[in-house]
């Protein structure tokens, strides 16, 4: 992994580059959070799938971040694992933790 570190902070030079990994950071969190929370409710994206309605594949597809859910289906992904969504903005300059 610290290859990858070691490549990724070498990119994170190039103004251009650091703009468009910058810019899809709120995408990844979605799906890091999605994949967390089902981690930590004990399910398999199956079991998942069967609580939801939502095609196993389409579960998948969400947490590889190659579909873009609705916020009615991150909601319904949500309250299948007993959890709500909270959506938060804050201001650009915030630091993140």
């Amino acid at each position: 992994m610290s290859n990858f570190n070691d490549f990724l902070n070498d990119q994170m030079k190039d103004p251009e580059f650091k703009q468009e990994w910058e810019a899809l950071e709120p995408e990844y969190a979605l799906v890091q959070a999605i994949i967390d929370a089902r981690k930590q409710s004990g399910l398999t994206q199956k079991q998942l799938s069967e609580r939801t309605g939502i095609a196993q594949s389409d579960i998948s597809r969400i947490e590889r971040g190659t579909a873009n859910p609705s916020l009615r289906t991150i909601k319904r992904l949500a309250a299948s694992m007993g959890m709500t969504v909270k959506l938060v903005f804050t201001p650009k300059n915030a630091t993140q933790i």
